[in-house]
């Protein structure tokens, strides 16, 4: 029997004010999953993720940027001046259609345009806000601006990551915007159940800053029990020895080990042949192998070098020792589980033409969505969006077209 494509939100109506990458993003799953999502921008103040390369051929273009079409992906788009009289009637309009209003904004430009939640629940009580910043909506530091790239310093990524003797690193990209969609998801699948059994909204106020904490906490745990300080130690682990990436046959090609046990070791000295080394009585505990680490990584890394990381891995791995290749985006794209499981979905675009989109993570056997258009261009859907889903006439959508409120 053939799987139905219906999604768990079909019939859900979202009208997405946010920009860049943490609000868009957590409403695409919504949108992968049937809702109906309107994304509101303004062509004199486009999505900033329209900027954000690479582009297609190398070429800039409003429409070119794959990063816009992957976190856009089965949404509508539509062009509106909220700085415009009329355009504030039409965006409620919008909030009177949606049951669900997201903006990314920092705090207080949705009140300097009239939408404040305040607002939006007059013109319709049951809906539900989602507001993402990036300390909050209230507080000290509530109108800080800045982006995720800001933020992995401020939440203390960039404190943790590094070597010993190296200062503070930054981890690639703006990391904490990929944290806060996950949990910015689950909160609102959590204010509509609510909303099913109350018939009452809420505004969801996510801070960026606190949601990506969640994942040091064993950090901050031992701050606060011990007032310890995290060190920075590299690719090394407190627990662990051999741990890290080690260099292997090919050009920048790497593989991961992490022995866990003492175990663990006598079945990676078996796989790799039981050298004279790994003999050594420095190495036959965990506490000789941390006291010996340099020498340790460096013997390691003298035999993982002369094989390919997937030999490494296939070779460890059939042991019970924990190893993995270190990926390029080349591996990830061609792997063959990856591929198996129909994670990439290629899709066509007007300016950017096929291309690939990641899929849905997780398989629903009666509702597993489906992604079906990629991330519109500027304004492609305004006038269906204004005369379908609004309800405008054609000549009350004329009119407001020559007062200037698209753009």
């Amino acid at each position: 029997m053939e799987k139905s494509k219906k999604g768990a939100f079909e019939g859900l109506k979202i009208a997405d004010f946010s920009w860049n990458a943490v609000g868009p993003v957590a409403i695409r799953y919504l949108a992968h999953q049937g809702a109906r999502v309107i994304h509101i921008e303004s062509s004199t103040h486009p999505d900033a993720s329209r900027f954000v390369p690479p582009y297609k051929d190398g070429i800039p273009g409003l429409n070119k940027a794959p990063f816009w079409s992957e976190f856009n992906s089965n949404k509508y788009g539509m062009v509106l001046n909220l700085n415009h009289p009329l355009g504030l009637k039409v965006a409620e309009k919008l909030v009177r259609w949606a049951d669900i209003v997201a903006e990314s904004y920092s705090p207080g430009m949705m009140a300097k345009w009239g939408l404040d939640y305040n607002r939006i629940r007059q013109l319709n009580p049951r809906v539900i806000m989602y507001s993402a910043s990036m300390q909050g909506q209230d507080g000290p530091r509530s109108k800080h601006p800045g982006f995720g790239n800001n933020l992995v310093a401020l939440s203390g990524y960039s404190h943790i990551l590094g070597y010993a003797d190296s200062g503070p690193m930054q981890p690639y990209g703006a990391y904490t915007d990929w944290i806060a969609p996950r949990l910015a998801a689950a909160a609102i699948i959590a204010a509509l159940e609510y909303r099913r059994r109350t018939g009452k909204g809420q505004h969801l106020d996510l801070s960026q800053y606190e949601a990506a904490t969640h994942f040091i906490a064993p950090i901050l745990l031992d701050y606060s029990l011990n007032q310890r300080v995290f060190k920075r130690q590299g690719n090394r682990h407190p627990s662990f020895a051999p741990h890290g990436a080690y260099r292997c046959k090919g050009q920048d090609r790497w593989c991961v080990i992490a022995v866990t046990s003492d175990d663990e070791w006598m079945s990676f000295r078996t796989a790799i042949g039981n050298p004279e080394w790994t003999q050594k009585e420095r190495f036959s505990t965990f506490h000789g192998r941390k006291e010996n680490e340099d020498e340790l990584d460096q013997q390691v890394e003298t035999w993982t070098s002369t094989l390919t990381p997937e030999e490494v891995m296939e070779r460890l791995q059939a042991v019970g020792v924990p190893t993995g290749i270190v990926s390029t985006a080349g591996d990830i794209f061609h792997d063959p589980q990856v591929n198996h499981r129909e994670h990439f979905t290629v899709l066509d675009h007007p300016e950017i033409g096929e291309h690939s989109l990641s899929g849905i993570n997780f398989k629903m056997w009666e509702t597993p969505g489906r992604i079906e258009r990629a991330g519109p261009c500027m304004g492609e859907h305004t006038r269906q969006v204004c005369t379908e889903f609004l309800g405008l006439s054609e000549e009350e959508f004329h009119e407001l077209e020559q007062s200037g409120v698209f753009e």
